[in-house]
């Protein structure tokens, strides 16, 4: 599974209110939230100006404070295909990857990554080739059960597609013989 796209990058200690500013809690439309992803960060225009399939970069403890799953449902929905951080906090990394936003540990790519660098993720083989520099660097691997999770787009749809499989039925929950 690889990635190539421009970098925002954001500092240390960007909060679930900095990724969606609990105003904004009233809905939990994943595209509503989209809108307002980032709002109250360092890069406000964030969800305006950002483009699809861009890559979020951040300092350490990315996604520290409330244990709300409404910060990684804002940016998958805001069409963010990684986040690339020094560390996460430890819900933050959960939540992220049972709805199926795919988040990895880089401290040294994170130092070498500037704003709007153009980069490439090989989240299989955890590598980050910085396209704008030439550096490549190691990231955190995520182990295949965690892949599989990410590739099915959450942990409910893994759970989903692996009963039907034990079960013998599609996706609708339909036998199939």
């Amino acid at each position: 599974m690889k990635v190539r796209s421009r970098v925002w990058k954001f500092g240390d200690n960007v909060d679930t209110d900095q990724i969606i500013p609990a105003r904004y809690l009233n809905t939990s439309d994943p595209k509503e939230l989209a809108k307002h992803v980032m709002e109250d960060s360092q890069w406000p225009n964030f969800a305006a100006a950002h483009q699809p399939g861009e890559i979020i970069v951040a300092g350490k403890n990315f996604g520290s404070g409330s244990s709300r799953e409404h910060a990684p449902i804002a940016i998958k929905h805001a069409m963010v295909p990684v986040v690339i951080a020094k560390s996460f906090a430890r819900i933050f990394f959960r939540n992220s990857i049972n709805i199926g936003l795919a988040i990895i540990e880089a401290p040294q790519a994170v130092d070498e990554i500037n704003h709007m660098d153009e980069i490439e993720v090989d989240l299989q083989e955890g590598l980050i080739n910085n396209i704008t520099t030439g550096k490549t660097f190691s990231a955190t691997k995520f182990p295949p059960e965690l892949m599989e999770i990410l590739k099915a787009g959450g942990l409910m749809e893994y759970a989903r597609e692996r009963l039907s499989k034990i079960a013998g039925t599609d996706k609708t929950g339909m036998s199939e013989g």
